[in-house]
């Protein structure tokens, strides 16, 4: 795909003085070799940083969702082929999740191998990620249900994001609206099905974004449990966050909440494999305002800011260059110039994306090889954690 562009997480940034770049090459299932293939030495595993991050199958993603989470596997992952940091790679599509919200079977069935498909054409190499579905690794369930069983009811009640997802379901952009007579278990306990993917490959470092920093401390919190019941401390590591700058994305419509894809109106959001006529209609209905200057201001101008965010994360300028470079142009310049860097970022992923839909076959064998080697990790620290429960 060219060059991914953005600002590392901070924390990251020292590892990473080089250009990044993103191969986006054909992937083929002889690429998972032998060596690609090998479940890490444990004791080796414990001694290097372990980065967990999933995605929902909910649909091909958003150019949020790119800049907001893929952008950041992908860096992470040339800063390991880089050799500037010694780190395994675990990105899953958690299918487990998906189910908390009602969801049509072959809608979903459908969705999973998509996102397959995006992560790869995104340049994801098997090689040195490994690239699974949740739900093809029964360790998850028996873990989540280990740690359902020291959960502290109260502050699962406390999280927002339950709440957020159902009025995102909604269309709604008011918790208010949200009662306790719309939740489901399943929904309250997501965040500990999401303590147990980080805990069952000992994760030291997970991307998160502002939504995700109360299901960290929640799996901090049973981290420490898990520690103290087994009395070994060293058991499961305090996982921290891997916090990005990057601005949020807002809905075209709407430039007052986030842009969604479950808005039901297509003109809302961009997705990354949109054709360039979608993505020149949506930009060109993109709302701003009848001022004639370009100026930042989220405030004050939140549809013109709005664009200026989509510009400097998909271009990887920094904002103040943005801002010179459409100081004295106009709203109709902006958009203009935003279309065309939108098509040509996403021409290269929307190409191999289209081949990989076509070539079932090869995905399934990535996938398949990808979850055989997060399982037999997984399956290991399950067998550790209930021998020291009793249930060995």
């Amino acid at each position: 795909m060219g060059r991914i562009p953005g600002r590392l997480p901070f924390f990251l940034e020292t590892f990473a003085q080089s250009s990044i770049k993103s191969h986006g090459s054909r992937i083929h299932p002889e690429r998972f070799n032998s060596t690609s293939n090998k479940v890490p030495d444990m004791k080796a595993h414990q001694t290097r940083e372990v980065i967990f991050s999933g995605i929902q199958p909910t649909g091909v993603p958003h150019i949020g969702n790119y800049v907001g989470a893929l952008q950041n596997w992908i860096r992470l992952q040339e800063l390991k082929k880089e050799g500037k940091k010694e780190m395994d790679l675990y990105y899953s599509i958690v299918g487990l999740h998906a189910i908390t919200l009602p969801r049509d079977p072959l809608q979903l069935k459908k969705e999973r191998f998509e996102m397959m498909c995006v992560l790869l054409a995104i340049g994801l190499d098997p090689a040195h990620c490994c690239l699974f579905n949740q739900d093809q690794v029964p360790a998850h369930s028996e873990m989540a249900w280990i740690l359902n069983c020291i959960a502290p009811v109260g502050r699962l009640n406390r999280m927002t994001t339950w709440k957020s997802q159902i009025a995102t379901s909604k269309n709604s952009n008011s918790l208010s609206e949200v009662d306790d007579s719309m939740l489901h278990l399943g929904l309250l306990a997501y965040p500990v099905l999401q303590s147990a993917d980080i805990l069952l490959y000992k994760s030291t470092q997970v991307p998160v974004g502002e939504d995700q920093i109360q299901h960290l401390e929640l799996t901090k919190v049973l981290a420490k449990a898990l520690n103290k019941q087994t009395k070994n401390k060293n058991l499961f590591p305090l996982p921290q966050g891997i916090y990005t700058r990057q601005s949020k994305i807002l809905n075209l419509r709407n430039p007052t909440m986030k842009m969604s894809k479950s808005n039901p109106s297509d003109l809302t959001k961009i997705l990354i494999t949109d054709t360039p006529e979608e993505i020149r209609k949506k930009i060109k209905s993109a709302v701003t305002d009848s001022i004639e200057s370009i100026r930042y201001d989220p405030e004050n101008r939140p549809g013109i800011s709005n664009l200026l965010d989509i510009y400097q994360s998909i271009s990887g300028q920094e904002l103040e260059q943005v801002q010179r470079r459409f100081q004295d142009k106009s709203v109709v310049d902006l958009k203009s110039e935003l279309i065309e860097l939108l098509i040509e970022h996403f021409r290269p992923f929307n190409a191999e994306f289209s081949r990989l839909v076509n070539s079932r076959e090869d995905v399934e064998k990535i996938y398949l090889a990808g979850s055989q080697k997060a399982a037999a990790v997984a399956n290991l620290t399950l067998s550790q954690v209930k021998k020291h429960i009793g249930l060995d």
